[in-house]
């Protein structure tokens, strides 16, 4: 399994200017927020899928899918149980609690989402000349470009020294999900170990290169804002303030909703 989430693929998204696919990242994660109703949840999320089919990035969904599904049950749960409204549905849960826990279990989805659709369409080197054209100084765009690609990299690592393991006899795939937890902690120890050796090679190799030695830096990667760049921020900022709009004006409210 490719640990990157990158997808190699010939998409008006994937040729869209960085900083232009950092603002609606922004703009996905906010977007969500104005709202309180499930249902218009509910047409934020299609919205977000939409762009990720048009983007040719929905395949990396599949490896997540657990994960967002035991984000909706788990937060919706919890905050049916935490919250309280007027109408008594079973037990000591109300109505307006369960579509308050719901809303919020949407928003986390819809976040992790477009977050898994930008880094789908967003190549490494791309965030971080994105960064830096944003005046975000080189040293931290670099931090940044370099912990995402640290993640894939750990990821891998680990499955490499599981498959090591699992050749030495090591069962992880057998018992309940607290076995198999409880199976898999050995691979904490040389994963750690491997990942901290990486870290210092890495270190010394820009070190050895003179990393930050001049103020400076020519970059390999040009980009440049073009017209569908500035059509799409338009275009977005009109959907978000549309939204806005909606939000004032009372629609997509929860009435009868208290912590």
């Amino acid at each position: 399994m490719d640990p990157s989430l990158y997808l190699d693929r010939d998409t008006w998204v994937h040729r869209l200017d960085p900083r232009t696919k950092m603002f609606l990242l922004v703009g996905m994660f906010a977007l969500p927020f104005v709202f309180l109703s499930p249902l218009y949840e509910l047409a934020v999320l299609a919205l977000v899928l939409f762009f990720g089919y048009l983007a040719q990035s929905l395949a990396n969904l599949r490896r997540i899918w657990f994960i967002l599904l035991t984000i909706l049950i788990v937060t919706t749960i919890l905050w049916s149980i935490v919250g309280s409204g007027r109408t008594p549905l079973f037990l000591f849960v109300e109505w307006e609690a369960l579509l308050y826990g719901f809303s919020i279990a949407l928003r986390i989805v819809i976040t992790v989402i477009a977050g898994i659709i930008f880094l789908s369409t967003t190549r490494n080197e791309e965030v971080g000349i994105g960064l830096v054209r944003l005046g975000i100084p080189y040293r931290f765009a670099f931090a940044v470009s370099t912990a995402l690609r640290l993640v894939p990299t750990v990821i891998a690592t680990g499955l490499t020294i599981g498959q090591a393991q699992r050749s030495r006899g090591l069962d992880l795939e057998s018992g309940n999900i607290i076995r198999r937890i409880r199976n898999h902690l050995p691979l904490l120890v040389p994963v750690f170990v491997t990942t901290v050796r990486s870290t210092n090679v890495f270190s010394m190799a820009l070190e050895s290169k003179g990393f930050g030695a001049r103020p400076g830096r020519t970059y390999f990667l040009h980009t440049a804002m073009g017209g569908r760049d500035a059509l799409i921020i338009v275009g977005f900022v009109v959907l978000l303030a549309g939204c806005i709009a909606l939000r004032v004006a009372g629609y997509g409210g929860l009435e009868g909703f208290s912590r």
